[in-house]
């Protein structure tokens, strides 16, 4: 059994990861008929615009070896090749423009459908675009089917825009024959211009049905099983138990940390049992009091616990100890709104201290 999931098991739509991965190996949608549209485009403007004037140019740049053969001595290989350079260059001269639009209208083409990009991905040999099974599947499947009911679509047009047009011009064509034989060319390009015009007219009608059904299919090509989707999801967020495991074990270090800071406090405020916020104060050090540590249940019981141990006075506030445990964090000054009630605190500490010593 192929370890490729079937077709009919990628129910979900493609994820963004997936389409961005996707055009970056090249993989990206697009309209073979767009291209032919784009060529069909370029041939039109190349023979309104460039074939006749390209052509009186040839002409009249060929004029001196038609009129005087003779004219150029041929009586060595020199000769003969500067002859052959001169006729190249005037060829040259005559399908450079043409070339030129062409090339134009391909690249066009291509980038109006997706940004270009360079992708080595898509030239390094790929075994398997040489199987035939895979290549006989290309041609008896979806996409093959496809593309042959478009080809037959592209004959039925042009064959019946070709009939139409010939039947228009019946009469022009047959008194052709008996004009002017210099008038031929200009009636030929006339008739071939207003074929390419209804070809090109039909073939954006392909081209708009091809660039959608482009788009569906490749996204359609795009859609990931359930598992595809959780295995993207655990490599680009991580395993869930992993980062579970992983902020346990952060909490787990910064309690210990915060526990460890405990002895340095100046006093503890607790609501008896639930709730132990340690605060140290050094009026040469900070401006206002400073968590070091604070905790709720069994934690709050431990930092009593390690209070009592280190002869740090704990003052029991009900009030005070739940507000000050919802509104500070670790390793800050607390708010200005309780300056004043931690420093009546303070000073009772204090003043128990002193008469202690006294």
């Amino acid at each position: 059994m192929s370890d490729q999931p079937d077709k009919e098991t990628k129910t979900e739509e493609p994820t963004e990861k997936k389409i961005r991965d996707a055009i970056e190996k090249g993989n990206t949608p697009t309209s073979k008929e767009a291209s032919v549209l784009a060529t069909f485009l370029a041939i039109l403007l190349i023979g309104s615009f460039a074939t006749v004037t390209g052509a009186r140019r040839l002409v009249s740049g060929l004029s001196g070896l038609i009129d005087d053969a003779g004219g150029f001595t041929l009586g060595n290989g020199a000769d003969a090749l500067l002859l052959t350079h001169a006729l190249a260059l005037e060829a040259g001269r005559f399908l450079a423009p043409i070339v030129a639009t062409l090339a134009v209208a391909g690249l066009a083409a291509a980038w109006f459908q997706n940004a270009p990009r360079i992708v080595g991905h898509r030239i390094k040999p790929d075994p398997s675009r040489l199987s035939l099974l895979k290549g006989w599947q290309r041609l008896f499947g979806i996409q093959g089917a496809v593309e042959f009911g478009k080809a037959l679509l592209k004959f039925g047009a042009i064959s019946l825009i070709a009939l139409l047009l010939l039947r228009a011009n019946e009469a022009g064509l047959v008194n052709a024959m008996f004009s002017d034989p210099s008038a031929l060319p200009e009636t030929i390009l006339h008739l071939a211009m207003r074929l390419l015009s209804g070809i090109c007219i039909a073939t954006i009608v392909l081209v708009a049905f091809d660039l959608v059904w482009a788009r569906v299919h490749w996204r359609q090509n795009l859609r990931m099983t359930r598992q595809e989707i959780k295995d993207e999801h655990k490599q680009t967020e991580g395993d869930p138990l992993v980062k579970a495991r992983q902020r346990s074990l952060a909490r787990d270090r910064a309690r210990n940390r915060m526990m460890a800071a405990v002895p340095k406090a100046t006093l503890v405020i607790a609501n008896p049992t639930h709730f132990a916020v340690a605060l140290r104060y050094d009026r040469d050090e900070t401006a206002a009091p400073i968590v070091v540590a604070k905790g709720q249940d069994l934690i709050a019981l431990k930092i009593r616990q390690i209070a009592e141990d280190n002869d740090i006075p704990v003052i029991e506030n009900r009030e005070l100890a739940r507000s000050l445990y919802a509104s500070t964090e670790i390793d800050r000054m607390i708010p200005p709104q309780f300056y004043r009630m931690v420093a009546e605190v303070i000073c009772y500490v204090y003043s128990r201290k002193m008469e202690k010593v006294v």
